[in-house]
């Protein structure tokens, strides 16, 4: 992880459900080690792990999810807020960032203010996940002066009637959805089940449409992405997004390259898990 994530180490479990309660029901002892732990394919679980996690280290007054909304690991998520921070530092005015697809929790846009103290804008095609967005910023004061939710209502456009005429963002983010159909997603769920020992014929996805799956999965929208940021070029110093599927890179890669826009790929792992997300700009140099 990186090295100013607060979660390189074990979760104190005993703390965090002093900030909520909910999590104690689900905490247990792990038979081989004889630490806390929690079932972490309980979706209920690992809800109340996260708003925990939230809620002692990023001192948010509530955080709450609709039903079968997209539950982030926040560890994972902080990761790509650190090393964001790290391609826009020593800026020496406010930051200010665009969260693409910000979904019911939020998480990138409330992270980005509570870490960083930016300026925070989130945009979604989804309006019942934008009400929950709204709620979950309006549920921390220091949230609603920093943070701005708004609607996409064009689902052809990630960038236009977002970035109006006269708005400079430092960069961009996205948790882009990385299925191509509801049946590769439930596939997907399925085995990671299996992997865990579980047995079950309801899948829980914990996410909406818009967040799992989307016609040609991720390598297709990573390319519509990259070719409508072409045209706000003067407007973004960096975009980025998280590319779940390393096998998606070359066609990326070319995509940019055929816009002759900078770019680099970052690695990231959290535990065993490895994953990466890409920067590009047509303005802004990476270091070497």
């Amino acid at each position: 992880m990186h090295p100013r994530n607060l979660h390189n180490e074990y979760y104190n479990f005993k703390e965090l459900s002093k900030v909520n309660p909910d999590l104690e029901k689900f905490i247990t002892k792990n038979q081989h080690t004889n630490e806390l732990t929690i079932d972490f394919s309980n979706p209920k679980a690992v809800i109340a792990l996260n708003k925990a996690l939230l809620l002692h280290h990023y001192q948010l007054q509530n955080w709450e999810l609709p039903e079968g909304s997209l539950c982030p690991p926040i560890p994972s998520r902080v990761d790509y807020i650190h090393h964001i921070s790290d391609l826009v530092a020593n800026k020496n005015q406010p930051i200010k960032g665009l969260d693409i697809g910000v979904g019911a929790n939020a998480i990138y846009t409330i992270l980005g203010v509570q870490v960083y103290d930016w300026q925070m804008v989130g945009s979604d095609i989804n309006l019942k996940s934008l009400k929950a967005a709204q709620k979950n910023i309006d549920f921390t004061p220091n949230l609603t002066e920093k943070a701005t939710i708004v609607h996409q209502t064009d689902n052809a456009n990630i960038f236009k009637g977002i970035i109006q005429p006269n708005d400079y963002f430092h960069f961009t983010l996205c948790n882009p959805p990385f299925y191509t159909s509801e049946e590769d997603a439930a596939k997907n769920a399925k085995q990671k089940l299996t992997n865990l020992g579980k047995e079950t014929t309801e899948l829980n996805f914990g996410g909406q449409y818009n967040e799992l799956w989307c016609n040609g999965g991720e390598a297709l929208f990573l390319k519509r992405m990259i070719k409508q940021s072409a045209d706000f070029k003067s407007q973004v110093g960096y975009f980025t997004s998280l590319v779940s599927r390393k096998e998606n890179l070359p066609k990326i890669e070319k995509q940019l390259k055929k816009l002759q826009a900078n770019y680099r790929i970052i690695p990231m792992e959290h535990g065993n898990k490895k994953t990466r997300f890409i920067a590009w700009s047509y303005t802004k140099s990476f270091d070497k």
